[in-house]
């Protein structure tokens, strides 16, 4: 009997562990809703207080806008009365003909007719000071996006799509921009409205007035309840069309790549993937909110046939005049009107929510580290680099440059290769301070660029890259871009040193053609039109990532010339696969797997039948 006792038992202690782990875990999970619930109210309340920050400088015209609406809502809310006592002074001349008093009617109409013509006036000047004022608060927003981008580290647009980014911009600045300039002055209008018809109708009759209240109460419940129920959409709609836009720039960007692949049909699923999220978050968010009014009208018609009944049984028994049920038809209109307003602003508050959400928390992001205090600055340059025991990654704990040392004397023109992937573009970015390097140091002419400004290494190098960038404006602003003081002269010296010189003289208008849809020009006019642009800026050093990739071997030549040119004297950074492109390079890194494994010219690398040489070879191998 004892051991059948504690089999039992034995059997019983699991089932009643599990029992137990399931409660805690469910008081986990509870306890945890109830933090992201806490967390979401408090995002919410962050959002609106920089909301209202943003519109702190512009106070004063807010509240002056918002004290027109006032004074031109309660002209509006003394009509229904006036019509009141119109009524009544109708309706006493009706038993006798012609003993209508006309004068007292003509001034109660006068009295109407400047009532809401000021109203309008107000309405109108408030709406154009609250116009003027958020479109300026949408500048302001969009000019602060502005400047965060510039100070944004590279490394956050490596996680962030071009795409969404633009997309916070335009979208979401604009739904804040509508939502402010229309909300915030509806909802004291709003208020006010509702409050002084709340107090008109007691005046009249408390009787039809808590009619009138009960039958409006349940539609303004119901109108916070979806109001609950569609902010998580509204949420979701933005973060569906960011995705929507970042999907439509990158595909455009690489249209030709998307074309040769045949890759269309996959582009074009993905796109209705997201494009259906947003359909349904859409639909889910309008049609939530978009219950709102025809609930309202249907509360407001209730509310009609209630005072209509009780408004003629009250009159019936002398309670109440007829005037009083013509003020309360009026002013069943006006309570609904206020409610519906309301139900509006929370949906639009709630837009406008979702969209600062993404918006601030792009301007929140993690800038660059402020080098105001940085007043070390170089004088004549001569180019001198060191390269200290470098280390760096993109992501913490996965380090793709590692232990890098190197001394590159001024002038050299030093070249780095090796396979895809060893992290000679990286070198680069370190070398501008594109990316901020873990461990180690980097010198120019024996200074840290730590303890310089970023747009002082900057203003050192002139740089062309793969990826050729050009902006709509004519030929010599993309050249001349940004420097200052340069002759017509030192612009087609520039072209003629690429070959340049003579297509710009067969365009229309010269250097002065405007680069846009209508100018077609090939992947290697583009090309020599930046490295003009960089012989333009004559910076003591010079870094070419891959500049003769995109061009043909008879381009490439003149190039090489016009790179002789422009590298003499200066301090050359040259990444190239073409390992043919630097074999007069003065010294060749060659790297593998983030670290240095031979140095040296080309003919001492070849000599030494290393790792150099075998991606040399190989190139020819290719070829043959």
């Amino acid at each position: 009997m004892k051991e059948q006792q504690t089999t039992l038992n034995q059997k019983e202690t699991p089932e009643a562990e599990l029992k137990e782990n399931e409660a805690e875990n469910k008081k986990a999970a509870s306890a945890k809703t109830k933090q992201e619930v806490i967390e979401k109210q408090k995002k919410k309340k962050e959002i609106r207080r920089k909301l209202l920050n943003y519109c702190k400088s512009y106070m004063p015209k807010v509240l002056i806008a918002t004290g027109l609406a006032a004074v031109g809502t309660f002209l509006q809310i003394l009509g229904p009365n006036l019509f009141g006592n119109l009524a009544n002074e109708i309706q006493k001349g009706l038993p006798a003909s012609g003993t209508i008093d006309f004068t007292a009617v003509r001034n109660i109409v006068l009295i109407l007719v400047i009532f809401y013509a000021a109203s309008v006036l107000l309405n109108f000047t408030q709406g154009y000071i609250m116009v003027t004022v958020m479109q300026r608060i949408s500048q302001k927003l969009r000019t602060d996006i502005s400047r965060k981008i510039n100070q944004l580290p590279l490394s956050y647009f490596d996680q962030v799509s071009h795409g969404d980014v633009l997309s916070r911009v335009t979208n979401d600045v604009d739904v804040i921009g509508q939502t402010m300039s229309q909300s915030i002055v509806s909802l004291v209008i709003s208020l006010i409205m509702f409050v002084g018809t709340v107090v008109m109708m007691f005046h009249n009759s408390w009787i039809l007035a808590l009619i009138g209240i009960g039958a409006s109460a349940f539609g303004f419940i119901g109108m916070v309840l979806i109001a609950k129920k569609s902010q998580p959409h509204f949420v979701r709609q933005q973060e569906d069309l960011g995705a929507v836009n970042g999907h439509i720039e990158e595909i455009y960007a690489g249209h030709h790549v998307v074309k040769v692949y045949n890759g269309s049909e996959e582009a074009q699923q993905t796109f209705e993937a997201i494009n259906e999220r947003l359909y349904e978050s859409g639909w889910k968010s309008q049609f939530l909110s978009g219950l709102m009014m025809p609930m309202m009208m249907f509360i407001g018609n209730f509310s009609y046939v209630a005072v209509c009944i009780a408004g003629a049984m009250l009159a019936m028994n002398g309670t109440i005049s007829f005037g009083v049920i013509v003020a309360f038809m009026l002013y069943i209109r006006m309570i609904n009107q206020p409610l519906a307003q309301m139900a509006q602003t929370l949906q639009g508050f709630q837009q406008a929510i979702a969209a600062g959400e993404r918006t601030f928390e792009f301007l929140d992001a993690e800038e660059m580290t402020d080098e105001s205090q940085k007043s070390m600055q170089l004088n004549d340059v001569k180019g001198h680099v060191e390269f200290r025991d470098v280390k760096f990654g993109y992501k913490p704990g996965e380090s793709v440059i590692h232990h890098f040392s190197a001394t590159i004397n001024a002038g050299q023109k030093v070249a780095i290769v090796g396979p895809t992937g060893a992290g000679k573009t990286t070198i680069v970015n370190l070398l501008m301070r594109f990316y901020e390097v873990d461990a180690g140091d980097i010198f120019i002419d024996g200074t840290p660029i730590s303890c310089m400004s970023r747009k002082e290494v900057h203003d050192q190098f002139c740089m062309v890259l793969q990826d050729t960038w050009l902006f709509e404006g004519t030929i010599r602003e993309n050249i001349v871009y940004c420097q200052e003081g340069i002759t017509d002269e030192q612009v087609k010296a520039a072209c003629q040193a690429v070959g340049l010189d003579h297509f710009i003289g067969t365009l229309p208008e010269g250097y002065d053609t405007l680069l846009n849809d209508k100018i077609s020009l090939s992947q290697g006019q583009k090309q020599l039109l930046t490295i003009a642009r960089a012989m333009i800026q004559d910076a003591p050093m010079l870094i070419l990532d891959e500049a003769t990739s995109s061009v043909d071997t008879r381009t490439e030549h003149l190039i090489q010339e016009a790179m002789l040119k422009l590298t003499a004297g200066r301090t050359s950074f040259v990444i190239a696969h073409r390992l043919s492109t630097i074999k007069h390079a003065d010294v060749i890194l060659v790297m593998k797997d983030g670290d240095i494994v031979e140095s040296g010219n080309h003919e001492a690398l070849l000599a030494q039948n290393g790792f150099y040489t075998t991606l040399y070879n190989s190139q020819f191998e290719a070829v043959a």
